[in-house]
């Protein structure tokens, strides 16, 4: 595996290529991976440029330096300011959930050690979590003043349900790894230390998947669809669409001529 340079971004966010999957570490042990300003707009620049732009990527596994995965946001930044400062503050996290929710690849979290704050809503955002079971989490927002964000609202329920979300945001209680799988918020629970290899091999399963119908897949997900009107209409729109796919003529295909699909997108 090497090591992406060239943005001002490879310091304290890292990106490192393993095959079709794209490793994202969070690389700011010394704060435990603050969600720093400038680490919110490194993150923001690399998750757009593998989303959009860099073909050879299939998917993503978002990760932290040090053990740890984010300890939520960086304290020595939280200066007094105005209104509208905060408010273009906030616009990049929420920019950073919209491209891991709604963006075509898939995204996998491997936590280790803290995921407080802003690193509870990343993992939150991401398709697929593996967690450590000494993992710890927490929902801290209203410790320090304030309301969830990084679209957790949105993330926490859809993992956990309404009404464990409502007492963990509420409560800012701490849970671990072990909690993290009973409770849907995790995926697949795995011994300290394991998670990012846990996590890679989730990422290539996504990975040869026909990257059209993820894209697809995720962009209907993202919709929250809640009636049986919304249900029909995204399948109506989007399932001509892929049928005319490239990767889904090659599925055909496969299956007839009895071998494994290749899939190119389209």
């Amino acid at each position: 595996m090497s090591e992406e340079t060239g943005s001002d971004a490879a310091e304290i966010v890292q990106i490192r290529q393993d095959g079709a999957i794209a490793i994202v570490t969070l690389n700011y042990p010394q704060r435990r991976n603050a969600f720093s300003l400038k680490m919110r707009e490194a993150l923001y620049a690399q998750l757009y440029r593998l989303m959009h732009h860099e073909e050879s990527c299939r998917a993503i596994v978002l990760t932290g330096a040090g053990n740890t995965f984010c300890a939520g946001g960086d304290i020595s930044e939280m200066q007094a300011r105005k209104v509208l400062e905060y408010r273009q503050r906030n616009e990049l996290p929420l920019d950073i959930f919209r491209l891991m929710v709604e963006g075509p690849k898939a995204v996998v979290a491997a936590v280790e050690g803290f995921a407080f704050g802003a690193g509870l809503s990343l993992a939150a955002a991401c398709d697929y979590v593996v967690t450590s079971s000494a993992a710890r989490y927490a929902s801290a927002f209203v410790k320090v003043g304030l309301l969830p964000d990084t679209g957790l609202y949105w993330s926490l329920s859809q993992r956990v349900g309404g009404g464990l979300a409502r007492e963990l945001m509420l409560s800012a209680r701490e849970f671990d790894g072990a909690e993290a799988g009973e409770t849907g918020f995790a995926n697949r629970v795995v011994e300290p230390g394991e998670a990012l290899n846990a996590a890679l091999k989730v990422a290539q399963q996504y990975a040869e998947l026909p990257s059209v119908a993820t894209a697809y897949l995720k962009a209907a997900l993202a919709t929250g669809i809640r009636t049986l009107d919304e249900a029909i209409e995204a399948e109506v729109n989007m399932q001509p669409i892929l049928r005319r796919s490239r990767e889904h003529q090659e599925a055909v295909g496969a299956f007839m001529e009895k071998r494994k699909p290749v899939f190119v997108a389209d």
